[in-house]
C-alpha cells in the first residue's frame, strides 16, 4: 500500500495501528470472509452436557470446596449504549404529533406494536414515578402524557436516557428504590465471585461514560457492601483504539472522511479479547451488562454459575495433571491413549485424522498442543426464539472439526443443508461463560494466540452519504475464543434476561 500519506501514517501511529495490520484488513475485504461450514448442531449428549439435580449439587460443592484458594474475577462487557434500546421510542418522538392525531390512530397507521405495548404498560417501568413527577401538570390527556413521558425519558434536557450506557439505567424497582444493572452485577458477584469477603469485578466501558460509572460505583457499592458483607474491588477499561478497524469504499480502497482522514471504526465486542487478556485470575465469569435478574432469582443464577465453575475446575484438575505428565516425558502408549481419550470425551477436542500415522514424538506434540489451551465452559439455554449465537460442530478448511459458538450471520442460509442444520439447533448461547485462562503452572496464557482471525464479519454501512464496508473483529465468544478448549452445559432459562429494548423491562422476569 503505497498510497498512504504521512498524515495517514501519523493517524495510524496515534491509534497504535501498524501499517501491516491495515494491509491485512484490506486484504480481508478483498478476499471476503467465507461462511463457516456447519457439520451439525451441538445437542444434549452430542456437544452439550446436561446434569441431574444431584450432579449439579456435587459440582457446586466442588467449586465451594476449591474457591477459598482461587483468584476469582467477574468480567462484564458494559460499553453498550442505551440508544439502541430506545430505537422505537426515538422514532415515535420524530413521527408523532399529539396535537394532530390520536395515539390509537397513529399506532394503527404505523402498525407500531412497540409503542402500543409501551403505552399500555408504562406504569410498570422502574422509572415511571420519577418521570410522572417531572411532567406532572403539563399534559391534558393520555396521548399527550405518553408523548411527554417518552420525550422526558430520552431528550438531553430531560433524563437523557438515550445517551446513557445501558448499565446505568434503572432496570428494577424495589421498595428501597430502583437498581441499575451495575448494582445488580455487584449483588451477583457477592454470591459466586467472592473469596475471603472480597469480590473482584472488571467492567469494559466506553470512554465517554467513565465518570458516570465512577459516580454510580460511589453510590451503589457501599450500599451493596453493607447488605452482602462484601468488599468490592472494581476496575474498568475502555476498548483500545488499536483494535479499531479500517473502513473501505465499495472498491476496497481505504474510506476517507470529508477532511481526507482515514475512517477507522470500533472493531465490535471481539476487541475485548485484548481487555480480557490484560486480566489475570484462576476463574473468570463473563456475562453481559444487560443480563441481570431481580433479587428473588439471584440464588438460582448464582448456583448455575457455581455449577459451571465446578465443571471448569474438574476438567482443569485432570488437564493440568496430564499437562504435567507430558512435560516430564517418558509417557507409555497407554497413558497417551488415556490423554487422547480425555481430550476427546471431556474437552470436546477433535484429534487430526492423520494422528495414527504420526510417530510417537509427533503424537505427543499433538497432545501437548491440544491440552495446553485456555478452557471455556459456556452455559447454553434452550432455544426460545431469542437472538444469539448457537452451539455447533464446525469443520474448517483443513478438515479439523471443533465445537464453536456461531452467529447466524456466519452461516450461509442460502445453502439448504446449512440452513437445515441451523434450524435443527436446540440451544443458544446467552453469553454465559466461565473461563480458565492460566496453564498448569499457574501462568496466564496469551489469549491473542488463540483467536481465529478468519471468523470476523464484513458489514455494509454509510457515512456522509457514501456507502462503505466495515470490518468487525471475530466476536469475543465466537472467533476470538475459537482455539480454546470448549465445554457446553445446559443452564436454566432464568439465567437469561437480556434487555435489548425498553419493553423488555416489562417482562415478568424484570418485575418485582
Amino acid at each position: 500500500m503505497n498510497d498512504l500519506s504521512q498524515q495517514d501514517l501519523a493517524q495510524m501511529e496515534k491509534k497504535g495501528i501498524s501499517q501491516s495490520k491495515v494491509e491485512n484488513q484490506i486484504a480481508t475485504f478483498k478476499a471476503g470472509i467465507p461462511f463457516v461450514n456447519l457439520e451439525k448442531a451441538a445437542v444434549v449428549s452430542d456437544g452439550i452436557l446436561r446434569f441431574s439435580q444431584d450432579e449439579q449439587k456435587e459440582l457446586i460443592q466442588f467449586f465451594e470446596d476449591e474457591r477459598g484458594g482461587l483468584d476469582l474475577l467477574k468480567f462484564v462487557p458494559a460499553s453498550g449504549a442505551a440508544s439502541r434500546m430506545f430505537k422505537a421510542m426515538f422514532n415515535f418522538l420524530d413521527t408523532y404529533d399529539a396535537t394532530k392525531e390520536k395515539l390509537s390512530d397513529y399506532i394503527e397507521r404505523m402498525g407500531d406494536a412497540a409503542v402500543q405495548q409501551f403505552s399500555d404498560n408504562m406504569e410498570n417501568l422502574p422509572f415511571y414515578d420519577l418521570i410522572m413527577e417531572r411532567i406532572s401538570g403539563k399534559t391534558s390527556n393520555k396521548d399527550e402524557e405518553v408523548y411527554l413521558f417518552v420525550k422526558e425519558m430520552l431528550v438531553a434536557d430531560g433524563l437523557n436516557y438515550g445517551f446513557y450506557p445501558k448499565g446505568l439505567l434503572p432496570f428494577h424497582k424495589y421498595d428501597a428504590g430502583s437498581a441499575t444493572p451495575f448494582e445488580e452485577h455487584l449483588k451477583e458477584a457477592s454470591l459466586y465471585a467472592k473469596t475471603d469477603g472480597k469480590a473482584n469485578l472488571h467492567f469494559t466501558i466506553s470512554e465517554q461514560h467513565n465518570e458516570m460509572f465512577k459516580k454510580e460505583h460511589a453510590s451503589a457499592a457501599p450500599k451493596v457492601s453493607t447488605t452482602t458483607n462484601t468488599e468490592f474491588n472494581v476496575t474498568y477499561s475502555n476498548q483500545k483504539p488499536s483494535t479499531d478497524t479500517i473502513a473501505v469504499d465499495m472498491q476496497n480502497q481505504p474510506f476517507r472522511n470529508n477532511d481526507g482522514s482515514l475512517l477507522f471504526r470500533p472493531g465490535g465486542h471481539g476487541a475485548l479479547i485484548e481487555n480480557l487478556n490484560d486480566q489475570d485470575a484462576d476463574v473468570v465469569f463473563i456475562k453481559n451488562i444487560d443480563n441481570v435478574v431481580i433479587d428473588e432469582n439471584l440464588n438460582k443464577v448464582a448456583n448455575s454459575k457455581k455449577m459451571l465453575a465446578g465443571v471448569l475446575l474438574k476438567a482443569q484438575t485432570k488437564a493440568f495433571q496430564y499437562a504435567d505428565e507430558i512435560e516430564v516425558g517418558n509417557l507409555s502408549k497407554e497413558k497417551m491413549t488415556e490423554i487422547k481419550s480425555f481430550l476427546e470425551s471431556e474437552l470436546n477436542v477433535r484429534i487430526p485424522q492423520d494422528y495414527d500415522s504420526l510417530n510417537l514424538e509427533e503424537q505427543l506434540e499433538v497432545l501437548k498442543t491440544k491440552i495446553n489451551r485456555p478452557v471455556r465452559v459456556c452455559g447454553m439455554v434452550k432455544n426460545e426464539g431469542e437472538p444469539g449465537g448457537g452451539p455447533f460442530w464446525i469443520e474448517d478448511e483443513g478438515g479439523n472439526v471443533s465445537l464453536q459458538i456461531i452467529e447466524s450471520a456466519q452461516i450461509d442460509t442460502s445453502n439448504k443443508q446449512q440452513a437445515s442444520i441451523l434450524k435443527n439447533s436446540t440451544h443458544f448461547n446467552p453469553v454465559d461463560l466461565i473461563c480458565g485462562i492460566r496453564n498448569h503452572k499457574g501462568e496466564k496464557y496469551n489469549l491473542l494466540h488463540f483467536v481465529d482471525t478468519k471468523q470476523g464479519f464484513i458489514t455494509g454501512k454509510t457515512k456522509e452519504g457514501k456507502e462503505l464496508k466495515a470490518l468487525e473483529l471475530p466476536g469475543l465468544w465466537n472467533g476470538a475464543m475459537a482455539f480454546w478448549n470448549t465445554i457446553f452445559v445446559e443452564v436454566p432459562l432464568v439465567t437469561f434476561n437480556p434487555v435489548k429494548t425498553v419493553n423488555d423491562l416489562l417482562k415478568p422476569t424484570h418485575q418485582i
